[in-house]
C-alpha cells in the first residue's frame, strides 16, 4: 500500500525570550519555527519572516509535487490484471484513496500558490477581511491561512448557521 501523507498535527510553542534575537544571525532558511514565534511583536512580517514562510511555502510545494510523481508511478506498477474481484476491488479503493488525497494536495498546491503570490505583493500574514495581523503561529500551523483565528470562526460559524 502506498504511504499517505498526513499532515503533522501542529503543537502550539511558546515564546522563548531566550531565542528573541536569533532571527538577527541567521538566515531566514535557517531559522526555526520557534525562533519565528520568539520575534518582537514589531518585527512582524519583516524580511526575514516573509522570507521565512517563503521557504516553508515552496518546500510543502516541492513536497507536495513529489508526492504527485510517486501517486503516478504507483498507480502504474498497480494496474495489473487480477482476476480475484476482491483484491480487484482493494486495489481500486487504494487508488481512490490516493487519487482523493492528491486531489485535496492539488488544492492546496493553488492555495500556496496563492499565498507566494501575497508574499510578493507584500499582504501576506494579514487578514483579508479586518486587514489586522493573521500571526505567526497560526501561520505556522496553517501557511496558506487568509483569515485570522477571529474571522475564520466567525466565517465557520456562519457557514453552519446558513450552509454554502
Amino acid at each position: 500500500m502506498p504511504a499517505v501523507a498526513v499532515a503533522p498535527v501542529p503543537v502550539p510553542i511558546k515564546k522563548d525570550p531566550k531565542l528573541a534575537n536569533n532571527w538577527k544571525k541567521k538566515t531566514a532558511d535557517e531559522l526555526s519555527d520557534a525562533e519565528v514565534i520568539a520575534m518582537p511583536d514589531d518585527e512582524y512580517m519583516n524580511d526575514k519572516q516573509m522570507a521565512f514562510f517563503r521557504h516553508k511555502l515552496v518546500q510543502l510545494k516541492n513536497d507536495i509535487l513529489a508526492n504527485a510523481g510517486q501517486t503516478t508511478e504507483n498507480l502504474r506498477e498497480d494496474t495489473v490484471v487480477v482476476p480475484d474481484p476482491a483484491d480487484r476491488a482493494t486495489i481500486e479503493e487504494e487508488h481512490a484513496l490516493e487519487l482523493r488525497t492528491r486531489d485535496r494536495e492539488r488544492k492546496l498546491l493553488k492555495k500556496i500558490e496563492q499565498s507566494i503570490a501575497r508574499i510578493d505583493a507584500g499582504d501576506y500574514g494579514y487578514c483579508d477581511e479586518t486587514g489586522e495581523p493573521i500571526g505567526v503561529g497560526r501561520l505556522l500551523a496553517r501557511p496558506t491561512a487568509t483569515l485570522s483565528l477571529e474571522a475564520q470562526q466567525r466565517r465557520e460559524l456562519k457557514q453552519k448557521m446558513f450552509g454554502d
